[in-house]
């Protein structure tokens, strides 16, 4: 379980210290946009208080709670499941992502009632107005590879 350990924690760190930078340092809460590639990425401030594209979003406390637990309860509900029986490292890598992200989320949303969503990727000619972050991009990475990864090997 260390590998699932050392994935989570890089990725809890990493998630946490760009929030820290980009909000903070370079003030994109006060600024609210910063383009980095015309056309192409944008620091852009979302302020995300619901799930992905911000479905369930309302400034509702029972679903801000909500949402923590169940970020915590399929953090959990993955921690004992890759625990329960050996996995090859790619599993394991998957579920310190899933988690990690997860709980990156849930700091924000604790620290300050919504997860903070930054990074805007766009098509030159085509606006996108949705942002996401790092816990954002792990989560999805450790889901894809538990469905892609998981799964008893068939016999012939």
């Amino acid at each position: 379980m260390r590998l699932v350990i050392y994935v989570m924690a890089a990725t809890l760190i990493l998630d946490q210290v760009s929030k820290l930078f980009v909000v903070h340092v370079l003030d994109l809460w006060s600024r609210n946009e910063i383009t980095v590639l015309p056309g192409w990425f944008t620091l852009r401030m979302a302020w995300n208080q619901g799930i992905n594209f911000g479905l369930l979003s309302n400034s509702n406390e029972i679903t801000r709670w909500g949402l923590i637990l169940m970020a915590i309860a399929i953090s959990v509900w993955v921690w004992f499941w890759v625990r329960r029986e050996p996995h090859r490292p790619v599993i394991k890598v998957a579920a310190g992502l899933l988690i990690g992200g997860a709980l990156g989320n849930v700091v924000d949303r604790i620290a300050y009632g919504a997860v903070a969503d930054f990074l805007n990727m766009s098509v030159p000619g085509i606006h996108n107005p949705y942002s996401f972050n790092v816990a954002d991009i792990a989560i999805f990475a450790g889901a894809i590879g538990l469905v892609l990864f998981t799964g008893r090997e068939k016999t012939p």
